[in-house]
This record gives structure tokens, C-alpha cells and sequence, in this order.
């Protein structure tokens, strides 16, 4: 079955309410957006989710322009837009200022290969973007090349930002990033990690490829 705008609208609605629930955000912080068409749907700016509906989404189109009448988008669409015209492979962009993420962000700590589960990112490690001012066009090229051929990042003094093929993906990758910095940060706390090393990484990158459920033809 097609997927409509307006599923994609209540699917935005939906991702947003949950990073709050799950305590990802708070108040009007993190924002996401969803391919759709040769544009895009992001959240507009300055609204909590609990007051998010299906037609504050806004509309971007592919010159980054904004439908009459739609709300203003979120200051972050310029990251949302470079991120999905330089990535084809993705759909969904989830971003987010999540507790412990956020710390190593400030602290300026990349997440290393203390877990396998670090893979989900698309990596053997976590990277942070660099700080620019959120809004900025350094800021979307920053996180933009910083996630060349990965899932997820830290940004600097900032949050966390997750891509996937779907909005659900996206929000799940962030939802691990989250966890894997909090693992880091315990571990930190007494004594620092035993790190898994290269070879073992690329093990766990293979492995993660054939991962799921899969239909028998």
C-alpha cells in the first residue's frame, strides 16, 4: 500500500510525541523530517508535540522553498534538507538533545567501540559533528559531512542526530545512540571501557548486514 503525505504528516506527529515519552526530548528541543516527493516534510518551529497535528508539518520543496501559509519551519530544515539531498539510501531524519548523548557532545567525547551495538550508527564509532550555531547553513554542512556513509553523530555542545529508511528507523537509531552513550558514560565513571577492537567492529558490521528477518522466496 502507498504511503500518503498525510500518513507521513501524522507518521511526523507520531515520532515526535515519542522522543518526549521516552524521555529523547523535552519542550520544543529536536526536530525530524521524512522524504517525501523531490522535498520534504519537517517539523514546523517552536511547538511542543502534544500540540502537533498533522497539518503544522510543513512542506519544503527542493529549492528549499515554503508553501503560503504553512507554518515556519523548524531553524534545523537546513540540516534536515542537506542531509536528505546528499543521502539517496535515506528517508527519515530524527534529531534530538537527549540526556546522555548530550553530555559527551558537551564534553566533546565521540562514542568509541565500547559495545558492538555502536554499530548501529554505521560505524565502529560514534563521531561529533562540530559546534556552529544551530540554524546555520556551517552547521547543517558540518553534521552533513560528518555523517558521510553513517546512521548517526553527536553534535558538538548540541545533541544527537539519526537517519534511517524510515521515520520508525531513525527514531530507533537515536533511541540506541542514547543507550550507547549512557554505557559509555558508566563505564567512564569506573574506570573507562575495554574497548572491542577493529577486527571485531568489521566482524560485528557483517554481521549486522544479514541481521532480521528476512522473507524465503
Amino acid at each position: 500500500m502507498a504511503v500518503t503525505e498525510q500518513d507521513l504528516r501524522e507518521q511526523v506527529v507520531d515520532v515526535m510525541r515519542k522522543m518526549g515519552e521516552r524521555g529523547l526530548n523535552k519542550g520544543t528541543s529536536g526536530n525530524c523530517s521524512v522524504r517525501f516527493g523531490e522535498g520534504l516534510l519537517v517539523t514546523p518551529s517552536g511547538i511542543v508535540p502534544e500540540a502537533l497535528t498533522a497539518e503544522s508539518i510543513v512542506y519544503i520543496d527542493k529549492d528549499g522553498e515554503v508553501p503560503d501559509g504553512s507554518y515556519a519551519p523548524s531553524s534545523e530544515w537546513q540540516m534536515h534538507k542537506g542531509i536528505l539531498d546528499r543521502r539517496p539510501d535515506v528517508r527519515a531524519v530524527v534529531h534530538c538533545h537527549s540526556h546522555y548523548a548530550t553530555v559527551l557532545a558537551c564534553a566533546g567525547r565521540p562514542i568509541p567501540s565500547v559495545h558492538y551495538m555502536v554499530a548501529v550508527s554505521g560505524g565502529p564509532t560514534i563521531e561529533i559533528a562540530p559546534y556552529h550555531m544551530f540554524g546555520s547553513a556551517e552547521l547543517a554542512k558540518g553534521v552533513t559531512e560528518t555523517l558521510d556513509g553513517r546512521l548517526a553523530c553527536l553534535m558538538a555542545n548540541h545533541g544527537q542526530i539519526a537517519l534511517g529508511p524510515s521515520l520508525a528507523r531513525a527514531l530507533s537509531i537515536a533511541e540506541q545512540v542514547e543507550e550507547q552513550a549512557a554505557i559509555y558514560w558508566g563505564a567512564l565513571a569506573i574506570g573507562g571501557p575495554r574497548l572491542l577492537d577493529g577486527e571485531q567492529m568489521a566482524a560485528i558490521a557483517g554481521a549486522f548486514r544479514g541481521y532480521g528477518q528476512a522473507k524465503r522466496v
